[in-house]
C-alpha cells in the first residue's frame, strides 16, 4: 500500500468507521478495468452506503491528495470508470429507489440503481425511464448520468440529460448541493455562501464564452463530447442539472437524481429490414424517421453469425435475407393501428428499392430474441465466430441522421485504407454508429497505427458535422481528440468549468480535461503462453486468450434473464461475477497486481463460489467459459499439494459409487446414522443434506435387462455414473422411450465421462478416464450416443475433446446427444408419446442449457403437447459437488431461492404439478427443497415412459 493510500485508510477509519474499503490485490485487479481498452489499478475501492460516506471519502481524498472515480456498473467503453485513486462503487449499496411519484411522473433514485430495477418499479404505474441503453440489465442511473447515455429508443426519448430534473451532488471538497433546472443550491444552510460563490463563478465563465458555446455546442442530437455548457446559456435558464450530466464524474460526484418518466406505449410493432450493407440501410433512415418511430437500430452480419454460432441457429429468427439489418419500432394507442402503419411503411420502403427483404415481426418471442441480438452487440462483436478480436476506441461517433450514409461510406474507406476491419451496429435513427475494430493494441507498432487511425477518424467525423462521442462519453479513449473537434477557446472553457468545481483536479483525472494520451494505460500486452491441460482450441493464445475473452460488458451482473451468473445473483459481489473472475485471471496472467500465478489465493477465492454451471459459455456474449477456467486453475493450483477434502470425497465419486453398488444396502444404513455424519464432515461434505441412497449393481442389471426390446440397436445409451449409482430406473425408462420413438438402443455401462474430476480440477485423472472411454467408443461405430444425464453429456460433448485434443475425442463428441436432443433429432416422424399432463414444472440442467442450444426440454415438451411449461429460469444451486460441499451449502440454497424454490413453493399441494428435472443434481436439490411435501422430480424419460402406470409416474419395470 502506498503512503497516500495508508494515510487515506487511516483517515477514513476515523471519519467513516463503518465504510467498507478494500485494497487487496483481488479487488484492485477487478476494479482496474471497465468495458474499455484501459487498465488503471486503483489504490482502494470504497462501497458507500450513504451520502455521508461519499462526503467522508471526498474530504479524506482531498486531505491526502488521492483521486476519486465514481463507478456504477463498470460498463464504460471509453475508460470513464477506472482511475488511479479511490474508486467509489455505488452499485453495491447505494441502489435504492427513494420515491416514485406517478402524479408528477418523476422518480428519485440513488446513483447505484440499475436501470432495469427502475423500469420494473415504474412499470406498475404505466411509466418508464425513456433512455434504454443495451446494458439496461446492469448499467446504473449514475453511470447513465455520467455519460449522458441514450439507448435503443433515443429516436423518441433522446439522451439522459433530457430526463433529469435534479442532481444531488458532492463536490471535490465534500460540499453537498442540488443542481436543478435553475442553478445550484446548498443542502445545508451553512454552505449557502460557498455554493453561491461557485454558481457565480460558473455564470461568469458562461458570460465570457457565449459565442463559442452557442456556435460549437448542441449542434446535433447526439453531441455528447466535451461538457454540455450550452444548457447554462441565459436563454436555457441556467440549467445546472443538465450541464452536469455527461461530465463523467470529473466535476462532481452524483449520489442521487430526480428523473422524469414517460408513459409506456399501449401498443408497438417491430419491423426487420434487410439490406446488402449498412450504407444502404442508412440511406433509408431519413424516410423512416418521417414515420415517428421509437427506435431505428442497425447491425451487420458478423453479429448475427456470431450469435447463431454461440447460441444455436434458432437464437436468431425473424430476420429477412441480407447482410445488414435495421430494426424499426413504431408505437401507438392500439395494436391494429400500429400494425397498419408498419405495413404501410414496409410498402414505402420496398418502393425505395434498397431493401433485400422486410417483415413485421408478430411473435413476442421473436421480438425478444431479436432485441437480445442487438443488445448483445458489443460483446458479440468483441469475439467473432471466426475467433477474431475487435476493440472499442472509436465505437461511439455520431452525425446528423441525414448524413449517416455518407459518413459510413467515407468511414469504410478510412478503415480499408488502414487495413482494418470494423463490425458495425448502433442507433442509426440517431446517427450514432457503434463499431468495434480489429486494432492491434498489444504491440508498439499496432498502438502507433491505432493512434494514426483515431486522429484521422476524428477529423473525418468532424468534417461530416459530427461528434466523437454520441452516448459513451469521451473518457480516456477520446479526451485527447477533443482538440480536433473544438476550438482552443472551447477547450479552455471546459478546463475552467472543471476548475470551478474541482480546482485540484482530483475527480476522475485524465478524462475530458487534461486528458491522458489515448494510448496510455492500455490493457492489452504481449504475453508468454501458459502450459495447460485443456487445449483451448478456440483461443489463439490458449488460456490467456480464453481469459481475455472478457471485455467487461457485464451481462453476468444481470439479476434476470438467462442463467448467468448464479453466484453473483446470490451475493451481489463483483468478486463473484464472471467478469470479476475473468479480470483476476487476466491479472494473474499479467503478473503485476496478482503476482503469485497459479498459486494465487486471490484467484482461488474469486473462483470459490463459481458453481461451474457453464451458463456463461452461452449467456456471455463473448463466450467466457469460467467452469473450464476454474478446472484448469484448480488443477494447476493444487498440483503436488494437498487438496480440499471434498475433492477426494466427491471428485472420486464415480469410483466410490461403483464400489458402493456391491454393498449398497448396508452402506446406505451406515451413511444415515451418526457414523455417516462423521464421514461427511471428514470428507468436507455438508451434514445439512441427506446423502442420496446408492443402488445395487443387481438393480441396475435388472433394469437394463427388462428394458431390452430385441430390436437392432440404432443408438448407444451411455449409462453414466450418476444414473448407474443412484437412479438406474432412468436408464430403463430412457431405453423404453427411445425404442418407442423408433430409436432402439443398447446400453453402454462401465464407462465414465470424467466430469467429477474435471469440476474438482483433477485433470490428469480426468484425462486417463476420458481416454479409456474414448478408446472404447471410437471403435468404428458411428451410431449416436445418448446420455440421460445432461452434465455427463456436456462433458463428453465439450470437455473430452478440449482436454484430450484428439480426432478420436472429437469423433465421439460429434455423436453425443442429450435425451432431449435424441428425441428432437432422431425420433421417428410422427412419433407421439403416451398421454402427458397439461402442466409441467421444469428445471433445465445448466449444462444442457449452455451446451445443447438447439434442443431444449421446454421446447420438446410443448411440441409433444404439454400446454403449460413453467420453467425455473436459473441454476438449481446444487451444481454437482458444489452444493454438497460444507462451505458452499448456504450459497447453494441462496441460488435455489432465486428461481427454483419459488416455483416449487407455488405448487398447489392439493393438485401437485408434475416436476421434470433431467439432471441428477437438479432432482436432488428439488428433493431437498420439497421432498417433505411429496414433490419428486421425474426425468423426462420417466414422464414419457410407455410403461408408466399413468402420466408422470414411472413404469412398473422401473
Amino acid at each position: 500500500m502506498s503512503d497516500s493510500a495508508a494515510r487515506l485508510a487511516a483517515r477514513l477509519a476515523e471519519t467513516a468507521p463503518g465504510l467498507r474499503v478494500e485494497s487487496g490485490p483481488g479487488t484492485l485487479g477487478q476494479y482496474a478495468y471497465d468495458a474499455s481498452n484501459y487498465r488503471v489499478p486503483p489504490q482502494a475501492v470504497a462501497f458507500p452506503r450513504s451520502t455521508d460516506d461519499v462526503v467522508a471519502v471526498l474530504r479524506a481524498c482531498k486531505e491526502t491528495g488521492v483521486a476519486v472515480t465514481a463507478r456504477g456498473g463498470g460498463t464504460s467503453m471509453a475508460g470513464n470508470a477506472v482511475g488511479p485513486g479511490v474508486v467509489l462503487d455505488f452499485s453495491r449499496y447505494m441502489n435504492r429507489i427513494l420515491d416514485i411519484d406517478p402524479a408528477t411522473g418523476t422518480a428519485r433514485v440513488e446513483a447505484g440503481v440499475v436501470l432495469d430495477a427502475l423500469q420494473s418499479a415504474t412499470a406498475l404505474h404505466g411509466l418508464s425511464f425513456g433512455p434504454d441503453p443495451s446494458s439496461h440489465s446492469r448499467c446504473t442511473l449514475g453511470g447513465m448520468i455520467g455519460n449522458d447515455a441514450c439507448g435503443n429508443r433515443s429516436v423518441r426519448h433522446g439522451r439522459t440529460s433530457s430526463h433529469v430534473e435534479a442532481l444531488e451532488v458532492v463536490t471535490a471538497d465534500g460540499l453537498r448541493a442540488v443542481a436543478d433546472r435553475t442553478g445550484l443550491h446548498p443542502v445545508e444552510p451553512a454552505d449557502a455562501d460557498q455554493v453561491a460563490r461557485l454558481e457565480a463563478d460558473v455564470r461568469r465563465l458562461i458570460g465570457d464564452n457565449l459565442a463559442p458555446i452557442r456556435t460549437e455546442l448542441g449542434r446535433i442530437p447526439r453531441q455528447v463530447s466535451g461538457y454540455q455548457l450550452h444548457h447554462l446559456l441565459p436563454e436555457r435558464g441556467f440549467d445546472m442539472a443538465r450541464a452536469l450530466v455527461g461530465t463523467e464524474g470529473s466535476c462532481a460526484v452524483v449520489t442521487a437524481a430526480t428523473v422524469r418518466l414517460v408513459a409506456t406505449a399501449r401498443a408497438s410493432a417491430l419491423l426487420t429490414l434487410g439490406y446488402d450493407d449498412v450504407v444502404d440501410a442508412a440511406e433509408d433512415v431519413p424516410e423512416i424517421l418521417r414515420w415517428d418511430p421509437t427506435a431505428v437500430e442497425g447491425m451487420d452480419e458478423a453479429i448475427v453469425a456470431t450469435m447463431r454460432a454461440r447460441r444455436g441457429p434458432d437464437s436468431v429468427t425473424g430476420l429477412p435475407e441480407g447482410r445488414a439489418w435495421l430494426y424499426v419500432e413504431l408505437d401507438g394507442d392500439d395494436e391494429a393501428t400500429v400494425n397498419a402503419r408498419a405495413a404501410e411503411l414496409l410498402d414505402v420502403l420496398k418502393a425505395q428499392g434498397r431493401m433485400t427483404g422486410g417483415r413485421v415481426v408478430q411473435s413476442a418471442a421473436e421480438r425478444r430474441s431479436l432485441w437480445r441480438v442487438r443488445e448483445d452487440g458489443a460483446g458479440l462483436a468483441a469475439r467473432l465466430v471466426d475467433g477474431g478480436e475487435s476493440w472499442p476506441g472509436w465505437e461511439d461517433s455520431a452525425v446528423a441522421p441525414e448524413d449517416l450514409a455518407g459518413y459510413l461510406r467515407d468511414f469504410r474507406k478510412l478503415l480499408a485504407g488502414h487495413g482494418l476491419t470494423g463490425v458495425m451496429y448502433g442507433h442509426f435513427g440517431a446517427g450514432c454508429v457503434h463499431v468495434r475494430i480489429d486494432f492491434d493494441l498489444a504491440t508498439d507498432t499496432g498502438r502507433a497505427a491505432a493512434r494514426r487511425f483515431l486522429h484521422e477518424a476524428a477529423a473525418l467525423v468532424v468534417a461530416n458535422g459530427g461528434t466523437l462521442s454520441g452516448e459513451h462519453g469521451d473518457g480516456r479513449a477520446r479526451g485527447e481528440l477533443l482538440e480536433v473537434m473544438y476550438s482552443h477557446r472551447m477547450i479552455r472553457a471546459f478546463a475552467d468549468f472543471k476548475k470551478v468545481f474541482d480546482p485540484e483536479g482530483l475527480l476522475n483525472p485524465g478524462v475530458i480535461v487534461a486528458p491522458a494520451p489515448l494510448d496510455a494505460d492500455l490493457a492489452l500486452h504481449q504475453i508468454q503462453p501458459l502450459a495447460t491441460e485443456f487445449t483451448f482450441p478456440h483461443d489463439e493464445d490458449g488460456f490467456a486468450g480464453a481469459a481475455r475473452r472478457c471485455v467487461g460488458v457485464g451481462r453476468c451482473r444481470s439479476d434476470a434473464g438467462g442463467v448467468m451468473c448464479p453466484s453473483y445473483r446470490a451475493t451481489g459481489e463483483e468478486n463473484d461475477s464472471t467478469r470479476g473472475r475473468a479480470r483476476l485471471l487476466q491479472e494473474m496472467v499479467r503478473g503485476e497486481t496478482v503476482q503469485d500465478g497459479w498459486r494465487s489465493t486471490e484467484v482461488r477465492d474469486a473462483l470459490d463460489l463459481c458453481l461451474s454451471c457453464k451458463a456463461c459459455s452461452s449467456d456471455c456474449p463473448v463466450g467466457v467459459d469460467m467452469a473450464t477456467y476454474k478446472a484448469e486453475f484448480l488443477h494447476q493450483h493444487y498440483k503436488g499439494r494437498l487438496r480440499p477434502r471434498s475433492h477426494y470425497s466427491l471428485g472420486w465419486l464415480p469410483l466410490t459409487s461403483a464400489l458402493a453398488g456391491y454393498a449398497a444396502r448396508p452402506l446406505n444404513a451406515l451413511l444415515r446414522g451418526p457414523l455417516g455424519r462423521l464421514l461427511a464432515r471428514l470428507g468436507g461434505v455438508t451434514t445439512k443434506r441427506t446423502i442420496p441412497a446408492f443402488v445395487s449393481r443387481r438393480a441396475l442389471r435388472r433394469v437394463l435387462r427388462d428394458a431390452r426390446t430385441g430390436e437392432p440397436a440404432k443408438a448407444l445409451l451411455f449409462v453414466d455414473s450418476f444414473t448407474r449409482a443412484f437412479r438406474p430406473e432412468v436408464a430403463g425408462a430412457a431405453s423404453r422411450v427411445l425404442a418407442d420413438a423408433g430409436v432402439p438402443c443398447t446400453a453402454e455401462d462401465g464407462l465414465c465421462c470424467g466430469l467429477t474430476w474435471v469440476s474438482t480440477g483433477q485433470l490428469s485423472v480426468a484425462r486417463r478416464i476420458m481416454a479409456r472411454t474414448v478408446a472404447h467408443l471410437d471403435n468404428g461405430d458411428e451410431r449416436p450416443i445418448v446420455v440421460a444425464e445432461p452434465s455427463c453429456a456436456a462433458a463428453l460433448k465439450r470437455d473430452v475433446p478440449e482436454l484430450l485434443g484428439t480426432d478420436a475425442a472429437r469423433r465421439v463428441a460429434d455423436r453425443v446427444h442429450t435425451f432431449t436432443g435424441a428425441l428432437t433429432d432422431l425420433a421417428a416422424p410422427g412419433w407421439t408419446p403416451p398421454e402427458l399432463p397439461e402442466n409441467v414444472a421444469l428445471q433445465t440442467h445448466c449444462h444442457e442449457y449452455a451446451g445443447f442450444k438447439g434442443s431444449r426440454p421446454a421446447d420438446l415438451l410443448r411440441r409433444l403437447g404439454v400446454s403449460e411449461v413453467d420453467e425455473a429460469e436459473g441454476c438449481c444451486g446444487l451444481a454437482g459437488n458444489f452444493g454438497f460441499e460444507a462451505e458452499h451449502y448456504d450459497t447453494s440454497m441462496a441460488v435455489a431461492d432465486l428461481a427454483l424454490k419459488p416455483r416449487l413453493d407455488a405448487i398447489d399441494q392439493d393438485a401437485p404439478a408434475v416436476v421434470v428435472a433431467d439432471g441428477f443434481s437438479c432432482a436432488t436439490q428439488i428433493d431437498h427443497l420439497a421432498g417433505d411435501r411429496g414433490i419428486r422430480a421425474l426425468h423426462l424419460a420417466e414422464l414419457l415412459d410407455p410403461a408408466a402406470d399413468r402420466p408422470g409416474q414411472p413404469g412398473e419395470n422401473a
